[in-house]
C-alpha cells in the first residue's frame, strides 16, 4: 500500500508551446506534491524546449529526453519503454497530454482510489474530462463509462482517456516491461488499458472529471461525445478501419500475453480466431466472448462489424 507515492508524470511534447505552460502551471498546483515529470520531446521546433527549461529553473524535478519523432503513439511508448532507467522501486506513473490542463486534485484522488492496494497489485485509474474549446470555454463532460471497465470491453473499445490515467507501482512495472515487447501500437492509451486489464490488473473509472480537455484543430484523437463524432466511429467500425487497428492490437498483445491470466490468454486467441472464422461459427463465438462496448447501439454495432467481418 502507498500512502504518499512518487509519481513520475510522463509527458509527450511537440511543437506545444501555445499551451504547455497552462499544463505545467496545473502540475505544481496539485494537491499531491510528489511528483516529477520525464518528458519526451519529439523534435519541437517552436518555444517547447526553452518553456521546459523555465519550468525546471523553478524548482521543479523535470528531465527531458530525445523522442523517437515518428508521432505520438510511439513518442508515449518511448517514455514507457525508458521509464526503469529513470524512476525508483516504488514509482508510480501517470500519463499527460501537453495541452491540457489539470484540476488540482486529479493526482490525490488517483492516489485515494489506488493507495490501499496492495503494491503488487496492478491497478488503473482513469476519469472523465471537462471537454473545453481552445480558450478552455463551453466546458461540457465526457461520456460516462456506464458498463464496467475490463478485457472484453478493453479489446473492441478504448474507454481509458490516456490524459487521466494513473498507475500503481506494479501497473508501472507491467506497462514498462511490456513496452519492451510491443513494438507498434494503435495509441499508448488503449494498448495500456489493454495490458492492464489483460494481466487481471484493478480498473477504477472515476466519474467526476480530473481534467480540462482541449479541443483544437491539432488534436491527436479527440473527443467522442458528440452525435457527429460517435457517427464517425461507428463508420469506421463498419468501415474495416478496426480491423486493421485490431490485427495491430492482437499482435503487441500477444507479444506480451504471458502477462495475462490465464482466461485472458485464451480470451485473446478466440478474438484473435473471429476474423477468419465462418459465418456461423463467429456468431457464436461473439456469443460466448461476450465482448462488449459502452453503450448497447455501440455494442449492437460491433456484432453487426462481426457479421460483416469488419472486425
Amino acid at each position: 500500500m502507498s500512502v504518499n507515492p512518487h509519481i513520475t508524470i510522463m509527458l509527450a511534447t511537440y511543437n506545444g508551446s501555445l499551451n504547455l505552460e497552462e499544463q505545467l502551471d496545473s502540475f505544481a498546483d496539485q494537491s499531491h506534491k510528489n511528483w516529477s515529470i520525464l518528458v519526451s520531446d519529439d523534435g519541437s521546433t517552436d518555444s517547447t524546449r526553452e518553456i521546459l527549461e523555465r519550468f525546471s529553473n523553478k524548482g521543479h524535478r523535470l528531465k527531458v529526453l530525445e523522442g523517437p519523432r515518428d508521432g505520438a503513439a510511439a513518442n508515449f511508448m518511448s517514455l514507457v519503454e525508458r521509464l526503469p532507467a529513470h524512476i525508483q522501486d516504488g514509482d508510480w506513473a501517470a500519463f499527460s497530454d501537453q495541452d491540457d490542463v489539470w484540476l488540482p486534485q486529479k493526482l490525490e484522488r488517483a492516489v485515494a482510489k489506488l493507495g490501499n492496494i496492495d503494491d503488487n497489485q496492478p491497478a488503473l485509474f482513469c476519469a472523465r474530462t471537462w471537454i473545453t474549446d481552445e480558450q478552455l470555454g463551453g466546458r461540457r463532460v465526457s461520456a460516462p463509462r456506464p458498463r464496467p471497465l475490463s478485457f472484453r470491453n478493453a479489446l473492441v473499445q478504448n474507454v481509458a482517456a490516456g490524459n487521466t490515467i494513473v498507475l500503481n507501482k506494479a501497473a508501472t512495472k507491467l506497462l514498462a516491461e511490456a513496452a519492451q515487447e510491443a513494438q507498434k501500437v494503435i495509441i499508448h492509451d488503449w494498448w495500456a488499458y489493454q495490458i492492464v486489464s489483460g494481466a487481471g490488473g484493478l480498473l477504477f473509472h472515476d466519474d467526476e472529471p480530473a481534467l480540462l480537455y482541449r479541443q483544437h484543430e491539432v488534436n491527436q484523437i479527440g473527443a467522442n461525445d458528440s452525435k457527429r463524432a460517435k457517427l464517425k466511429r461507428m463508420a469506421m467500425l463498419l468501415s474495416g478501419t478496426y480491423t486493421k487497428w485490431n490485427k495491430i492490437n492482437i499482435a503487441a498483445m500477444r507479444r506480451s500475453s504471458h502477462r495475462f491470466t490465464k482466461e485472458n490468454r485464451a480470451v485473446l486467441e478466440e478474438f484473435a480466431s473471429l476474423h477468419d472464422l465462418p459465418l456461423r461459427q463467429r456468431m457464436q463465438c461473439m456469443s460466448k466472448l461476450k465482448l462488449y462496448r459502452q453503450t448497447r447501439a455501440s455494442t449492437a454495432a460491433l456484432w453487426f462489424a462481426s457479421l460483416a467481418r469488419r472486425i
